[in-house]
């Protein structure tokens, strides 16, 4: 039997198999009733096909997935989903319609029906998700020698209700669902597992070194399941979570603005990273010329790390991490010193890396190194401890333990956290919660907390009432709303192609 990660995204033609029943299958039913008139309204006509993929939060494995490291997620409930029509050859002029049912907040836009098209990053527009999907279909039907025939004018309109800026991927959510419905409005149906790396290739259009997590789960994920997602190649194993924890999700309200702040932020941490694997390459013996060719990521260099250790009867990285790279910041010298070369010309061919080298004025190896070792652990213990014999008490104790110890890592060595975040950590430890953690890359956007499952109302009572309603009172957020800032969520289905 083929493996779940090889078979091709599934097409309903009704919503249960995605949504279930209950209150979750009567919201969804109304969305898609909503989704179908506002088609309607803005083009005239319905739209063809639906695709729809949800947002994820990630358990443990912040910031490594880019290195090459197992992440452990879980699919959300909350979605995107894209509602598509391809229009005739001869109908009407060749362009891309993009419209919203947030028309207020999202307004229409247009693009040429070129997928040839250069992204304009210094003008960001919502719609540029879609282009993202739009230019990697394409390119990846090319290389896969199928003929989609001549560019066609598309008609789409997106429905998302991941919260934005709140690190549950809607970015990936936004992508993944535009790349699957135009795959699916041109009639072809890839495997899940290429689809996941192709539309982490996708984002990588809208200029943030993604590293594949988000886009793996929202394809990918199983209902019940959390993931270990290992890269090269991607794959998905099915963790089954302890039936007496749930996760409590919870955005500090501080918006995570990935895709603008990414030459401080995102993109600074994924340059330092490389810096890192190359110095300690270089220290550990390699020539600085074979290091700067050969090392791309932490994960290259953690076979020579972990021989460093063994000489000190230890097989942890972080032992080279201590004695070759110092804690103090580095300068580009300092760092061209140990290279032989210039930074900007090891970074030549990535102008995202480029205006990351413009942006900084030290570098943090030490730090970010020790982060991703250690967290990469964190994610096989995490893993290790689900599995294991351990008493449920035991087990949800331990697996606490394992993301506080994730949050410090995140907020002392990788600096991603903000004081929002650290304020609602606390708040969740100080309240019953077994472990707490921000999730998402940071800067903003949500914590995610595991509590005993029969803990949950009072606890999600005690949160209103200590961090969000001095928010509500401030008039940051409107009360009615409190149900998209803070929920429980238990493990859901990934991508799926709707047809009715």
């Amino acid at each position: 039997m083929a493996r779940h990660e090889e078979l091709p995204v599934p097409i309903f033609t009704s919503l249960e198999p995605v949504y279930g029943t209950g209150s979750q299958l009567e919201e969804a039913e109304l969305r898609f009733n909503k989704l179908k008139s506002k088609f309607i309204d803005f083009f005239g006509q319905p739209p063809d096909i639906y695709a729809r993929s949800p947002g994820r939060v990630n358990l443990i494995g912040e910031h490594i997935d880019y290195e090459g490291y197992s992440v452990l997620p879980m699919a959300i409930r909350q979605d995107t989903i894209v509602a598509i029509r391809k229009r005739d050859a001869g109908e009407g002029e060749k362009v891309l319609r993009i419209a919203n049912v947030n028309s207020e907040k999202y307004t229409l836009c247009t693009y040429p029906a070129d997928p040839d098209q250069e992204i304009d990053l210094k003008n960001h527009r919502w719609g540029h998700y879609f282009i993202c999907g739009y230019k990697g279909f394409y390119e990846y039907a090319k290389s896969k020698g199928i003929d989609v025939g001549e560019a066609v004018g598309l008609d789409v309109v997106v429905d998302g209700i991941v919260p934005t800026g709140s690190g549950l991927s809607s970015s990936a959510a936004f992508v993944c669902s535009s790349t699957i419905a135009i795959m699916a409005a041109f009639g072809v149906n890839f495997p899940k597992k290429e689809l996941a790396q192709l539309t982490c290739e996708c984002e990588r259009h809208i200029g943030t070194q993604s590293g594949g997590m988000d886009q793996a789960i929202s394809v990918m994920a199983q209902s019940g399941f959390a993931a270990l997602i290992d890269f090269n190649p991607i794959r998905g194993t099915e963790v089954q979570l302890p039936a007496g924890g749930t996760f409590i999700i919870a955005h500090s309200l501080a918006e995570s603005q990935k895709a603008v702040t990414a030459a401080t932020n995102y993109n600074n941490r994924v340059v330092e990273c490389r810096l890192a694997s190359i110095v300690l390459g270089i220290k550990l013996g390699m020539k600085p010329e074979e290091a700067i060719e050969k090392v791309k990521t932490l994960s290259d260099v953690e076979g020579l790390c972990v021989s460093f250790a063994g000489k000190h009867n230890s097989s942890d990285p972080v032992l080279a991490v201590k004695e070759f790279l110092k804690e103090e910041p580095y300068s580009a010298e300092d760092i061209e010193q140990i290279t032989n070369a210039k930074l900007e010309t090891i970074f030549a061919n990535s102008p995202s890396s480029l205006d990351v080298l413009k942006a900084a004025k030290n570098f943090k190896l030490h730090q970010r190194a020790a982060h991703v070792y250690s967290e990469a652990k964190r994610v096989y213990a995490f893993k290790d401890t689900v599995s294991s014999k351990l008493s449920e008490e035991d087990m949800l104790k331990k697996l606490g333990d394992l993301m506080n110890d994730s949050h410090y890592s995140c907020s002392v060595l990788y600096e991603c956290s903000c004081p929002e975040l650290e304020e609602l950590v606390k708040i969740c430890r100080n309240n019953g919660a077994l472990g707490a953690r921000l999730t998402g890359a940071g800067w903003g956007g949500c914590a995610v907390a595991l509590v005993k499952e029969n803990t949950v109302p009072q606890f999600i009572l005690n949160l209103k009432e200590q961090f969000f309603q001095a928010r509500i009172d401030k008039g940051v957020i409107n009360k009615n709303d409190l149900g998209l800032y803070i929920f429980a969520s238990k493990p859901s289905s990934g991508a799926a192609i709707i047809k009715f």
